[in-house]
């Protein structure tokens, strides 16, 4: 065994369906050029965007592991034994930046335990980027996942983060199953504050990127289509 270890790259990959090089950096293409190891959200999509950045990668040099909310922590530990081995190892979410509402973050939590350097990529973070453009306080927020589906623990809960947002200043993210984008937008439509403002980042990177930012009052009154779309709900009180 070599006593130098491997690095672990946290390599991002597109929001979606566009050429991987109008959003991604070229030093993507390059640690994917020399990485061979993988932990990935799923090998499929992975194979996928690794042939899409070099396409004359052969697929069958590739070692793939797979993580997800269903690995034990027992099983991840080993997955970083290449870097141990002294090569490097790539992590790739199913889209955006790895470790950032990922199961990712949990071979980097090991990888800093063992003591392997952790190498993050510039890439696209759907949650970074819709808070870029939301026009929201941007010195303090919180992505809170996913809300409840109940109807009235989901309006307890949008009450809770709006108070929050006002009393703090906070601003508060969260996504819902993307089938239930136009149910959860008028939950906030009927919940929240008229003065509340809402921002709404649907497909972003996309063709069809559609961001807005308007008071639940001026909500009410927009037409959109939200249903089985990549969304991004924030508010502030």
């Amino acid at each position: 065994m070599t006593s130098k270890k491997g690095d672990l790259y946290l390599i991002p990959c597109p929001l979606g369906d566009v050429p991987p090089f109008s959003v991604l950096p070229i030093s993507v293409q390059k640690a994917v050029e020399s990485i061979d190891h993988y932990i990935v959200e799923h090998e499929k999509n992975a194979r996928r965007f690794i042939k899409s950045v070099v396409s004359e990668k052969k697929q069958s040099i590739l070692k793939i592991q797979e993580i997800n909310k269903f690995t034990k922590p027992e099983e991840i530990a080993p997955m970083l034994n290449p870097c141990l081995e002294g090569f490097d190892v790539g992590v790739i979410s199913d889209a955006g930046c790895p470790g950032i509402a990922d199961p990712g973050a949990r071979a980097v939590h090991y990888a800093h335990e063992l003591g392997i350097k952790v190498i993050p990529l510039a890439g696209p973070s759907s949650i970074l980027l819709a808070m870029m453009a939301s026009g929201f306080n941007g010195q303090n927020f919180a992505f809170n996942g996913y809300l409840p589906i109940d109807k009235s623990e989901r309006k307890a809960e949008l009450k809770r983060l709006e108070k929050i947002s006002k009393e703090k200043e906070q601003t508060q993210l969260f996504i819902e199953t993307p089938y239930r984008n136009n149910q959860m937008l008028q939950s906030l439509i009927e919940n929240l504050n008229p003065k509340t403002r809402i921002c709404v980042a649907c497909d972003i990177t996309l063709p069809s990127e559609y961001i807005k930012t308007a008071s639940v009052s001026l909500w009410k009154k927009i037409k959109v289509d939200l249903h089985k779309r990549p969304t991004l709900f924030i508010i502030q009180g």
